[in-house]
């Protein structure tokens, strides 16, 4: 074999390569599906009987989904094969997984068990209820999607310190996970008391308001684990993954609310930030305007 040939043999391997390298990103986003539409099935299984185990693993899949939709994007940009198929296929994929499958979830866990002994008209209101605000999440998460695609640099509202960068809004992926966390936490036990329902409404429609505002929500993509030592950080991990594992009701709920109370937070302290900014520089104004005015007396 001449030289030549041995060039287009290396030259063909190199392609063949990097045809493979495109389909990694694409597998962790299959994988993100797969969990959604497990989710959903599961979910399904729940009405026709043993509800809290199926309500339970339809919650655990959609929280096990989010690592994989974090991992595809940071996979595709480390190994330079980002691609419009991939943006797209991750939406849709997130649309599945973290839109349907929760909004599904939220709806029958919260609402579908109600028994029929409390008052007839309250337990209609609840279901229909219910299903309104259950569709306004999954209508919220998919306007968060697109507004997504479509913003270059978006800002919010409420700026934050400039070494950070900052979600516009609370990232589907997140509102998902409170709602999964919290039946997880519950051990998937549906809800029987209308004292527990309408609080649940309140808290899906809040999700899904906060996927369509435009407060800031840390993104933490200034985080390069690069920069750190590679044991330290194996250790690290070895020991939040068996923490995430061994106490993982409490775990993911408490980073769910945690995450989701952020941004409520975030955006509290701008506001009265804002205002004492205002109220000193009035303030200053005033003495200002006294000091230069005439001594009348």
């Amino acid at each position: 074999m001449n030289r030549g040939d041995t060039a287009l043999a290396k030259a063909k391997a190199q392609a063949r390569l990097r045809r493979g390298m495109y389909l990694l990103p694409s597998l962790f986003t299959v994988g993100n599906i797969a969990a959604g539409f497990f989710s959903i099935t599961e979910t399904i299984k729940a009405i026709s009987g043993d509800a809290q185990t199926h309500l339970d693993w339809a919650a655990i899949a959609i929280v096990f989904a989010i690592p994989f939709d974090a991992l595809d994007g940071r996979i595709a940009r480390m190994t330079n094969t980002t691609s419009e198929f991939g943006k797209e296929l991750d939406s849709l994929a997130d649309a599945i997984t973290f839109g349907v499958a929760p909004s599904l979830l939220a709806l029958i866990w919260g609402f579908h068990f109600l028994p029929n002994s409390i008052n007839p008209e309250l337990h209609q209101h609840l279901q229909q209820a219910g299903a309104f605000i259950c569709f306004l999440f999954l209508i919220g998460g998919v306007s968060r999607l697109a507004r997504f695609n479509i913003s270059h640099d978006a800002q919010p509202r409420n700026p934050g310190r400039p070494d950070r960068k900052y979600f516009v809004g609370m990232p589907i992926p997140a509102g998902a996970g409170f709602l999964a966390s919290t039946v997880h936490l519950c051990y998937g036990y549906p809800v029987l008391a209308w004292w527990v329902a309408i609080p649940w409404l309140i808290l899906v429609g809040l999700c899904g308001f906060l996927m369509v505002s435009t407060w800031r929500f840390w993104s933490g993509k200034e985080i390069n684990f690069s920069r750190s030592h590679p044991f330290q950080l194996l250790f690290l991990l070895a020991i939040v993954f068996y923490v995430m594992l061994r106490y993982s009701s409490v775990v993911f709920f408490a980073i769910g609310i945690t995450y989701m109370f952020s941004g409520i937070w975030a955006r509290a302290a701008y506001g009265w930030s804002r205002r004492r900014r205002k109220e000193a520089g009035g303030v200053s104004e005033t003495h200002t305007v006294e000091a230069k005015s005439p001594n009348l007396s």
